[in-house]
């Protein structure tokens, strides 16, 4: 791809503008496997939905690292990723979910379908909503912290549901209302005000003690012998993180009594 030569205030020639094929590749490797879970789910493969949602995680997870290790970054890279989150972790886990659930909760009675595909519309506002925050909010936000819940960890814990009960034909309803109770809170828990951990500041090159190192072929383990239950019990653990840690500070505060005046 062309790119156009400027010169800055000094006429001296500036940083060439384009767009940077290797991190823009990335981001469309993540496009297209949240598309390909759109297709797969309207073809019933709900089993290969959720793992492309999975892909696009992996994806997504690596072209901001490609752009910054390569200083490749760009405003067009992060609109387009942007763009392609807002397909592979909203529209997706949405379309996924509507697909495998809606029919089956519609043989209960047509308010139980209004219900569902209510629920899998509020999943996707919700992450266009969490999405527009996050851009409105990028030059002053925390890098620490997440505010609300990560569309990409919101669409893990719909797809390793969908994902697990994809083999089981009949759940039954109270299975189904759960289903959609999981989804509508991963939705509601991507525009609260919870801040989750970015873990940006933990340091990849830093020494650990050895027992610590079990934990990676352990975890290994887990996700080659059940996949959608390791990654459930993850992404579900790091979505229950911050309202959890609010919630013991609540109860501790109101234990303690009111702070006496001086």
């Amino acid at each position: 791809m062309d790119e156009e030569i400027t010169n800055d205030e000094d006429g001296q020639p500036a940083r060439p503008r384009g767009v940077y094929w290797l991190p823009n590749l990335l981001t469309t490797g993540a496009l297209f496997a949240g598309f390909y879970a759109v297709v797969a789910a309207i073809d019933l493969h709900f089993e290969n939905a959720g793992i492309a949602v999975f892909v696009a995680m992996i994806f997504d997870g690596l072209d901001g690292r490609v752009a910054r290790w390569t200083h490749t970054e760009s405003a067009f890279g992060k609109e387009y990723d942007s763009l392609s989150d807002m397909v592979s972790f909203g529209l997706a886990p949405a379309i996924v979910t509507y697909q495998w659930g809606v029919a089956r909760i519609a043989e209960y009675g047509p308010v139980w379908r209004r219900l569902g595909w209510l629920v899998c519309f509020f999943y996707a506002a919700s992450a266009a909503l969490r999405l527009a925050r996050f851009n409105s909010r990028l030059a002053t936000r925390d890098k620490n912290y997440f505010e609300g819940l990560p569309s990409p960890s919101a669409a893990a814990v719909v797809a390793a549901l969908v994902w697990l009960v994809s083999d089981r034909t009949n759940i039954g309803l109270p299975g189904l209302i759960l289903a959609f109770i999981v989804t509508a809170c991963a939705g509601a828990l991507m525009i609260s005000r919870f801040s989750f951990h970015s873990f940006k500041q933990v340091d990849l090159g830093a020494r650990v003690r050895f027992p610590h190192i079990l934990f990676v072929p352990l975890a290994f383990v887990l996700l080659a012998v059940w996949p959608p239950v390791t990654l459930l019990l993850t992404f579900g653990g790091y979505a229950l993180s911050a309202p959890s840690i609010w919630a013991y500070r609540k109860l501790r505060r109101r234990a303690r009594g009111p702070t006496p005046h001086a």
